[in-house]
């Protein structure tokens, strides 16, 4: 399988939609390719608390950069990962943070302004861009913009907002906008009409199925942090369980030893 950014900027335009099933380990990444995804991307949720550390910019960088080489190292396909808002406000640290992710492999980022001012996350966006430039390297910057999920504006206002902050970082040289939380077909269709940029949505609650993503122009659809918390209350469920019954049966999972062993071999 192809690595390359300019393949998975491909996987953008290729009129099919990306399905991102969100990773938060190298294990879970093996898994996911192994059963077809043509890319990973990483969920910062599970990644920090698989870290040790708490989402929402706690995570230090040099762990990020640590394993995204890691995850490089045994993947086939491209990797994007979740950097949240570059993990400092300098937009020149982020640029360096970056190129450090160019370096070990990393074909895509997720960068998002949250409660940040939109200036500052445009700042960032194109400091990135410039960097690149300089030192020859590519890399899929996708804006995530919270309007929807953060409730920044009134619901009457969020469809005019993501536009604006979609244009502006659009113009400050992003490759596609990603806006979790939007699910309502209208909305979606007026984004879409409006922003010429490849447009990922996270799976939510009310969101049409992936095929009626597609057909609408969707180009990418991202699990986020579903797909851990779901194995994390199944291992809770299990941990418990055998805390309170001491009980051998009920403990062979549907992923054996030998299947997960392979992945690595």
């Amino acid at each position: 399988m192809d690595q390359s950014t300019a393949y998975f900027r491909q996987l953008h335009s290729s009129g099919q939609i990306l399905r991102l099933p969100n990773a938060w380990d190298v294990a879970s990444a093996k898994l996911f390719e192994a059963l077809g995804a043509k890319a990973i991307a990483t969920t910062s949720g599970g990644v920090a608390w698989t870290l040790g550390y708490a989402d929402g910019n706690k995570l230090p960088a040099g762990l990020a950069i640590a394993l995204a080489a890691n995850l490089g190292r045994v993947l086939n396909v491209p990797l994007t990962v979740d950097i949240e808002s570059g993990y400092f406000d300098d937009p020149a640290k982020v640029a360096e943070l970056a190129l450090q992710l160019v370096d070990v492999g990393v074909a895509g980022i997720n960068i998002e302004d949250g409660g940040e001012p939109v200036e500052l996350l445009e700042r960032k966006i194109a400091a990135i861009k410039d960097a690149l430039a300089k030192h020859g390297g590519d890399l899929f910057v996708n804006a995530r913009t919270d309007v929807f999920l953060a409730q920044l504006v009134s619901p009457s206002q969020a469809v005019a907002e993501t536009l604006t902050r979609a244009k502006n970082y659009e113009a400050a040289g992003a490759d596609g906008i990603f806006v979790p939380a939007m699910s309502q077909r209208e909305h979606i269709e007026q984004v879409l009409s409006h922003v010429t940029l490849p447009i990922n949505l996270l799976t939510w609650k009310g969101l049409p199925d992936a095929t009626n993503l597609e057909r609408l122009g969707v180009r990418r659809l991202s699990t986020g942090t579903s797909v851990a918390l779901m194995t994390f209350g199944h291992a809770e469920r299990t941990a418990k369980e055998f805390l309170e019954t001491g009980q051998s049966e009920g403990l062979t999972g549907p992923v054996s030893y030998s299947q997960m062993q392979g992945l690595f071999s």
